[in-house]
């Protein structure tokens, strides 16, 4: 029985149960097990005492049925008047069958139909015999209308014939089984009806308990689910079991090995961005100074060059510093302050408005900004990280919509959310590919000299912010709208 119920709790272990419920059935399977064997031995101890007080008023009976037959010379004489047969007989369902004969087999008095006695060679005297058997109504009793299990006691007498020989006389007496199995049913239900109390009041206590014991655990599991992936931040898992804290602590150790890792590679991206700002700087300036000064076309030529290279090559070192500063371990030591969003839309748009004419782009703010929409859009957020989003949002507008082209920067609230867009008229970008233009150093486009970290930027910087930001159609149908929603400041959602 053991290595069955190891076996059916493995299998049930290996369906994918959770734990709780695998505790449960280890706990509780056994405690059924242990219920249907002391049910069956509570039965069996019920049947043999109730038995034992049968086989006692059987034998009283059998003894008292012994009484009444006296030997005479000439045979026997029983005293046994019909008032007695009628005492025997009076209850229907607990009724007495007695049957009185001389071995072997000579019937004298009682019922024919009692079950004979196992054979045995000497009988002692004076000693019931009990056993268990079936007698048949239908043949030798028409009141018993079908066959039924008796307890009978079979007793032995000796008398002496006339000869002097002594002879051997069986009185059998004999009560149906019912009435004991009907005892023995009722002090099995009477015990295990308490047994069954007490094994529900126990399985509540232990589910109870396996929800206590494993709540540290739905914490853990809580407190990692709920991570971003780039949340590299040590578990805190504090009054858990010393196996949890174990678990906590392996987990911490992996976790600090790769906030390590992804900590040096940023310090290498950092330092050798700024490394390189120095000398782009000097390079561009070398170049305008050249360009100034020279008089040779051909010449001029490779020198504007150079310089479209190392303004490019300036912008994305730029680029991957702002990038570096948006990543979360960056962000989480940047202190966050209240920035209203629609006054900073207003001054990045002045100020990038000399950027845009020579570019022949027309940027402008929404009308309604203009004409009097001047509340407030608080969010809080870091100021230099989100100023930095906008203005590539604007930038990005103005590189890739083109000349002639118009682009709208509007802000405005919605319910508890703050929303920016940069609206333009261009070209746009293909649905297929708005998703793809948020990866780092994709281009959506293979005009301009962006170097594909734009979006890229505005995407950490906002997500960062608990904030969201997609590419959508323009109203008019053609162009893109760049849509950032951040939640509203705590407080300022009224």
């Amino acid at each position: 029985m053991p290595r069955v119920l190891t076996r059916l709790l493995h299998g049930l272990g290996a369906g994918g149960l959770s734990l709780q419920r695998q505790l449960l059935l280890w706990l509780l399977l056994p405690q059924l097990v242990l219920w249907l064997a002391g049910g069956a031995f509570t039965y069996r101890l019920a049947a043999g005492y109730a038995n034992r007080a049968i086989d006692d008023s059987l034998s009283q009976a059998s003894r008292a049925l012994a009484r009444q037959i006296k030997p005479l010379e000439s045979g026997l004489l029983i005293d046994f008047p019909r008032a007695a047969q009628d005492v025997l007989e009076a209850d229907p369902e607990d009724r007495l069958y007695y049957m009185v004969s001389t071995p072997p087999g000579q019937f004298i008095l009682g019922s024919r139909t009692l079950p004979a006695p196992p054979a045995i060679e000497q009988p002692r005297l004076n000693v019931p015999y009990f056993y268990d058997g079936t007698m048949g109504g239908a043949e030798g009793r028409p009141e018993l209308p079908r066959a039924q299990r008796v307890r009978v006691a079979a007793l032995y007498l000796a008398y002496g014939g006339s000869d002097g020989a002594k002879q051997l006389l069986l009185v059998q007496v004999a009560r149906s089984s019912a009435n004991r199995e009907e005892l023995a049913r009722s002090i099995l239900v009477d015990t295990l009806l308490p047994l069954s109390a007490l094994i529900v009041l126990m399985t509540m206590i232990v589910w109870a308990g396996i929800r206590a014991g494993l709540a540290p655990l739905a914490r853990l599991r809580r407190e990692v689910e709920n991570r971003a992936p780039t949340d590299l931040a040590p578990l805190h898992i504090e009054q858990a079991p010393r196996e949890l804290q174990s678990l906590a602590r392996a987990l911490n150790e992996l976790l600090g090995a790769a906030r390590r890792n992804v900590a040096a590679q940023k310090r290498f991206i950092g330092d050798a961005a700024h490394q390189l700002r120095t000398p782009l700087a000097g390079l561009k300036s070398q170049t305008e100074l050249a360009l100034q000064g020279c008089a040779d076309a051909e010449l001029r030529a490779r020198l504007e060059r150079v310089h479209q290279s190392a303004t490019r090559s300036a912008h994305l070192v730029n680029q991957l510093l702002t990038l570096a500063r948006a990543e979360p371990e960056s962000l989480l030591v940047q202190d966050r302050s209240p920035v209203d969003l629609r006054q900073l839309a207003r001054e990045l748009t002045a100020e990038l408005v000399p950027r845009a004419l020579r570019a022949g782009v027309d940027l402008g703010l929404d009308p309604a900004m203009e004409q009097g929409d001047t509340a407030a859009v608080p969010v809080l957020a870091n100021g230099l990280l989100l100023r930095e989003a906008l203005s590539n949002l604007i930038d990005n507008a103005i590189r890739y919509a083109g000349r002639g082209a118009e682009v709208t920067v509007r802000v405005r609230r919605e319910g508890a959310q703050a929303v920016a867009e940069v609206e333009d008229n261009g070209p746009g970008i293909p649905v297929a590919e708005r998703e793809r233009v948020f990866e780092r150093f994709v281009r959506g486009t293979n005009t301009g000299d962006g170097c594909g970290l734009g979006l890229a930027i505005v995407r950490e910087i906002v997500e960062r912010h608990a904030g969201e930001v997609r590419l959508e159609d323009s109203a008019g149908g053609s162009g893109l709208r760049v849509v950032v929603r951040l939640p509203l400041r705590p407080g300022a959602a009224a």
